[in-house]
């Protein structure tokens, strides 16, 4: 017998086998009682079950299903032995026909083949079909592209050649493109579902872009940015799959997804390509974003870069639920960000299964993840949630433990930094880790390498934290461990001897002793360079184009002895435009920069001088209390000033202030320095508005999305509250974001109220 029916939902779907359990919708009133489902619908279709390979997945279009009724798992159902498709009789149904899924792997499958052929031809000159074929072949790929308006990015029927631009264009994001809440526990997504119906959905690691169609064209490809601004990157579309450039939905569309390359495409192209900085890629993440963002999309479209789409931020108004949207986008061409919806709410069991399967669906892909999203269904009650200054609160990002991976230590490398602390770093034999290989780790100090026993040749666990920062998590093999065997005892760059220093404090009520290894001389070489390099950096007197490899080369030939040499350098300037890659457009440009770096503010100068615990936060203190006068300040230190009145600062800090200046090398910079710079005057103070936060003193620990903590310390203060640096008994608010560090034990202890960055721009009124 025959039904005519339509897909409504998949129960069951072995990818391998391709077996398939769906439920079907028809008016066909032949169906028995007995295997219709006792629900009504809307749509006043019956339901019913039917089994079979190959099953079509799409409502797209009507199929006339052959086979006959048995008795299974799922009850009544019919076992489908053989079906067709049933071609409309409308224009309109011809055109919903077509853009089924059968009609857009037509598209795919034509594109593959006639560029095969194509570089069979003109590349590898040994073409396999006549040209009467090939142009048979192209006709017919035209004529889908036609009637469908689905067109792949590749498509040979698009004049052949990839634009080039000057420079990435700036465009402005009408609705936000922000960040999630992060979620480290699955448990807690239970709790952000409550009864409401989600998605759970692939976290994919890559560049997040979007795509604005009008007419069914693409007229503009972005780049996220920071959420409010992005990148125009429309010439690279063409070379990246999974964009079409032409759909047939003829009103505004935007949506937005993730570019990314597959982990065995980036294991085939590693070490093969570079970065800006001449160093091949780490990971497929970097190699992603600095493919989009190319200018020569010639170069892009090699890269293998592949886009998932997973929201329609714009169009398919009619449309209330998020998964209707995104099944739409399968007939429009897309590949969507693979996704289970949820019919009920799901209990702990049923979410980590549902956990474990999409993982298991990135593996097989080869799709690049770092989590799951999920996200509320229902499109009213999403906007319904609002957002905070950083974050939609319709959906959250759980992020998976980090993995860890055995391995064996060769040796501990010891590296002297501009304070005299000696690091300690672990090289061992290198692991692949997510992506990318990993062979260092930083040690911190010793008493970590003390708490963990580690020796060379033990066998170690390493991770990367956050899938970032490598860690080293455990030694496999402690035993014999002897302190004096690692440490060298001479410093590694001057020879000098070595020395090591206690610090303590107190956590929980007990005391706590780190102990870091010393470098005592101040003429140590690798410590005079980071001093230089500190002094020259973004958040110090900030000159461009005097990187560490040319500060090496300067100090190496003679030309730097102290910061005051470098407003020198165009005594040099014969020597240095001979130098390998300088000459005479680099040093102008250089010359440039350092004659930009004399007008300068307080904060910045203060943070070039290198007083210990001096930063950001200290010297944005000490401007507003010296209206930026660095003479009013030296004043205060002379005279004795009382350090610790301000908020933030303790008897350290005031002791490290008064312990430098007593120094007659540093007193001899500050003075002459002086003299070569213009401080800016303090800016005017910013209005602030009736704030909970109100002189208050906040501290920040841990990322919060998509702030820098310059940029989240400056939102503190327009609410007129103090960013503090430090935990202390003067802090009101610790706002706790994702990898929260020892501010968090700190504040617990001391009972200080912690906020999560939610909380906060809740608070804020935001």
């Amino acid at each position: 017998m025959g039904i005519v029916a339509a897909f409504d939902r998949v129960l069951f779907h072995n990818e391998t086998s391709r077996f398939a359990v769906l439920r079907m919708k028809t008016a066909d009133m032949m169906i028995p009682e007995d295997a219709r489902s006792p629900y009504r619908y809307h749509d006043h279709l019956i339901r019913f079950t039917a089994v079979g390979y190959d099953l079509p997945q799409t409502d797209a279009v009507k199929v006339e299903l052959t086979g006959e009724w048995k008795d299974g798992k799922y009850g009544r159902q019919f076992e489908v032995t053989q079906w067709r498709e049933v071609v409309p009789p409308t224009l309109e149904g011809i055109r919903a026909y077509l853009m089924s899924q059968p009609a857009y792997e037509q598209v795919v499958s034509l594109t593959e083949k006639l560029n095969r052929y194509r570089h069979e031809y003109y590349n590898l000159n040994a073409p396999t079909i006549t040209d009467q074929e090939y142009d048979a072949l192209f006709d017919e790929l035209a004529r889908l592209e036609d009637v469908t308006g689905i067109q792949m990015a590749n498509s040979p029927t698009r004049t052949v050649g990839y634009p080039a631009v000057s420079e990435l264009e700036k465009t402005t994001h009408s609705i936000p493109l922000l960040s999630l809440a992060k979620e480290k526990s699955s448990a807690a997504l239970l709790d952000f579902m409550g009864d409401q119906l989600v998605l759970l959905m692939l976290k994919l690691d890559g560049l997040t872009i979007k795509l604005t169609y009008e007419k069914g064209e693409l007229i503009q490809a972005a780049t996220r940015g920071d959420g409010n601004e992005g990148e125009v990157v429309t010439h690279n579309a063409r070379g990246i799959k999974g964009i079409p450039l032409k759909i047939p939905y003829q009103e505004h569309l935007v949506v937005v997804g993730e570019a990314f390359i597959r982990p065995g495409d980036f294991a085939r192209m590693k070490g093969k390509l570079l970065d800006s900085t001449g160093k091949p890629y780490k990971n497929g993440r970097n190699l992603a974003a600095g493919s989009v963002r190319l200018l020569d999309a010639n170069v892009c479209k090699d890269r293998c870069v592949t886009f998932m789409p997973f929201n329609v931020l714009e169009g398919l108004e009619a449309m209330q639920v998020k998964s209707d949207r995104l099944m739409q986008l399968w007939a429009y061409g897309f590949t969507v960000c693979p996704y289970f919806r949820t019919k009920a709410a799901l209990n702990q069991h049923y979410i980590d299964m549902a956990i474990e399967r999409l993982q298991e669906i990135a593996k097989k892909n080869d799709i690049p993840i770092d989590g799951i999203v999920v996200t509320y269904n229902d499109i009213p009650y999403s906007k319904s949630c609002g957002r905070t200054g950083h974050h939609y609160k319709d959906g959250v990002a759980y992020k998976f433990e980090d993995d860890s991976f055995e391995t064996k230590l060769q040796y501990i490398e010891w590296n002297p930094s501009r304070s005299g602390e000696i690091a300690p770093v672990a090289v061992f034999d290198p692991v692949e880790i997510d992506g990318c290989e990993v062979a260092r780790a930083s040690l911190h100090n010793l008493s970590f390498i003390e708490g963990l026993e580690l020796m060379p040749g033990n066998r170690i666990k390493v991770s990367k934290r956050n899938m970032i920062i490598p860690h080293v998590e455990d030694n496999l093999d402690r035993g014999g461990f002897s302190l004096e065997a690692v440490i060298p005892q001479q410093c590694p760059c001057c020879g000098e001897p070595t020395r090591i220093h206690e610090s303590k404090a107190t956590v929980d009520g007990k005391e706590r002793v780190t102990r870091t290894l010393f470098c005592d001389n101040p003429n140590c070489e690798t410590r005079r360079l980071q001093q230089f390099v500190h002094f020259v950096g973004e958040k110090a007197m900030d000159i461009e184009g005097l990187s560490e490899a040319t500060l090496e080369k300067f100090i190496g030939h003679g030309l730097l002895h102290s910061y005051m040499d470098i407003y020198r350098l165009d005594e040099h300037k014969s020597v240095i435009v001979q130098m390998d890659g300088l000459g005479e457009k680099s040093w102008q440009k250089l010359w440039d920069a350092i004659q930009r770096s004399r007008n300068t503010t307080f904060e910045r100068y203060l943070v070039a001088m290198d007083i210990p615990m001096v930063g950001n936060t200290a010297s944005r203190t000490l401007a507003r209390t010296f209206n930026s006068d660095l003479e009013a300040f030296e004043s205060a230190v002379v005279s004795g000033y009382d350090f610790t009145q301000l908020p933030d600062f303790g008897d350290t800090l005031q002791n490290n202030i008064r312990t430098w200046f007593e120094n007659e090398d540093n007193w001899y910079i500050w003075y002459e320095l002086r003299e070569m710079v213009q401080i800016a005057p303090p800016a005017p103070p910013q209005e602030t508005t009736n704030s909970p936060f109100t002189g208050l003193t906040i501290v920040v620990t841990g990322k919060v999305e998509p702030y820098t903590r310059e940029s989240i310390n400056a939102k503190i203060e327009s609410l007129g509250a103090h960013a503090g640096s430090s935990v202390s008994s003067k802090t009101d608010y610790l706002i706790c974001g994702e990898n929260a560090g020892s501010k968090l034990e700190k504040a617990q202890t001391l009972g200080i109220k912690i906020l999560t960055p939610t909380e906060f721009f809740r608070m804020a009124g935001e």
